[in-house]
């Protein structure tokens, strides 16, 4: 069976993400099916957050991971790739100079996107169409440095849009009391927008990923807000240490989770949301759709 071969790399403000994605096209429609996904955990976000530049250790392994990436691109086989940055790489004032010390060792070009088009690269997957098309949905992606906040409802999307609230911000203190109340009324606007409907949330982002798991859910299954309340409960009142060896959670996730908790809750009380489901997509599952529908207006086939 043929398929087409895309990359997606994601440097966020908590780790970059490498995706290998297969594009298969015998069916009505394509099949978008994960080959691989690398992570490393580089904190650019607190290099960026706490002291407005990328330190140069933090560049120098940069440069590694983003070498070993393009190894692995090229041994893949991609038909093409795209390199996105996002809240950390947009507010470091070196950002000029990383990105082209890693373009100088490695020949890949990193593309800073503004969050709107992250918003707007999140939603590229698609992932309505696989929903009730009479039914509203809340999209949230949480990362390290902002998030995304898509409403689609009946087929069409309402608000689209992201906001400097994040897991490693938030976890430094670094989101004002002004900033958080004027998301609280973004996303009561939201609501307001789909009001005499039942909302339903999906969430995307390592952490949520993570907070499904541990409430043992299925895929296609959704979680409560209550649910997830009482896993905030039992996870936030152990230690840092507790989290990693009890819940087996990497070190980079077992302090960011916390404040990914506070803010996918949030979110939920604010719209009124009960359920959220988890399809286990983001950025660079939008980034590999959005090339294979490029490739589609190019195609020379």
């Amino acid at each position: 069976m043929d398929f087409l071969k895309f990359g997606a790399i994601d440097i966020g403000s908590n780790a970059l993400r490498l995706l290998l994605c297969n594009v298969y096209e015998d069916g009505a429609e394509p099949l978008f099916k994960k080959a691989e996904l690398f992570r490393f955990p580089l904190r650019l976000g607190e290099d960026s957050f706490l002291n407005g530049k990328i330190s140069d250790a933090t560049v120098d392994k940069l440069v590694h991971v983003m070498k070993a990436y393009k190894h692995l691109l090229e041994a893949y086989g991609v038909i093409d790739y795209r390199i996105c940055a996002t809240a950390a790489m947009r507010e470091a004032s070196n950002s000029k100079f990383v990105i082209d010390t890693v373009f100088k060792h490695s020949g890949l070009k990193i593309e800073v996107i503004d969050g709107r088009t992250e918003a707007e690269l999140i939603y590229a997957n698609h992932i309505e169409k696989l929903l009730d098309p009479g039914q509203s949905y809340l999209y949230i992606d949480v990362g390290g440095g902002s998030t995304e906040l898509t409403l689609f409802s009946k087929g069409k999307t309402l608000f689209s849009n992201s906001f400097n609230i994040g897991t490693i911000r938030m976890l430094h203190g670094r989101v004002d009391q002004d900033i958080w109340n004027s998301f609280k009324e973004s996303v009561y606007h939201i609501r307001s927008l789909v009001s005499s409907d039942e909302l339903i949330a999906i969430g995307s982002g390592g952490n949520i990923n993570k907070i499904f798991k541990l409430a043992g859910r299925k895929e296609d299954q959704y979680i409560s807000f209550k649910k997830i309340q009482a896993l905030y409960d039992e996870v936030s009142i152990l230690t840092y240490e507790d989290r990693i060896s009890k819940l087996k959670l990497n070190p980079d996730r077992a302090d960011v989770i916390v404040p990914a908790f506070k803010i996918f809750l949030s979110i939920m009380k604010w719209s009124n949301t009960d359920k959220l489901i988890v399809p286990q997509v983001g950025l660079s599952d939008g980034i590999v759709h959005s090339l294979y529908e490029q490739f589609c207006l190019t195609d020379k086939r």
